[in-house]
């Protein structure tokens, strides 16, 4: 039975570890079961995405879509920022790395802004539960910074995020890659 554990940063974001079965011919990774998540609906649509060490992807975020992350190949810096007004967790980041080395998976409710660098060549793909809608998605910038370290050994990085202007429901986050 795989482990399904909430987030202690963020509220009802859901790291899982996954049962991994394998021998000499190989390995069998069940990655993601709707029931392990109580908020998650029905995924929709699959995507994946490649990456080379050292790229960055800006935190962003939705209103209304749910994603799961799974990095099949590979290791990413994951980090996220609770933007709802009114969770217990607002305004709260956690930084956590998943890949290939310990084959976790990561549900990101919607509201939670999420981003990641590649520390090593990567493979994530992820499961959403709605089609984008950039009406309802958002790349954010603005005043407020929260950094994170990524860990990349050839440059100084960090990606940012910024709070709601005061009084607005819509954040902006944006991603800066500076060399060391």
């Amino acid at each position: 039975m795989p482990r399904v554990d909430a987030s202690s940063a963020i509220a009802d974001v859901m790291i899982v570890t996954p049962d991994v079965y394998g021998d000499s011919r190989g390995r069998f990774i069940e990655t993601y079961r709707r029931s392990w998540f109580p908020l998650g609906r029905e995924m929709l649509q699959g995507n994946r995405s490649d990456r080379q060490q050292g790229a960055l992807v800006g935190l962003h975020y939705h209103f209304h879509q749910s994603d799961y992350w799974y990095v099949t190949r590979g290791r990413a810096r994951v980090v996220l920022h609770d933007l709802r007004l009114g969770s217990p967790t607002e305004g709260a980041t956690e930084i956590l790395e998943i890949g290939e080395h310990d084959d976790r998976g990561l549900f990101i409710p919607p509201g939670v802004s999420h981003g990641f660098a590649a520390v090593t060549d990567l493979t994530l793909t992820y499961l959403v539960d709605s089609y984008y809608n950039p009406a309802t998605s958002s790349v954010s910038r603005g005043t407020t910074l929260i950094s994170a370290r990524t860990g990349l050994s050839a440059t100084r990085s960090c990606l940012l995020v910024t709070a709601r202007t005061r009084g607005s429901r819509r954040s902006r986050t944006t991603s800066v890659r500076a060399t060391a």
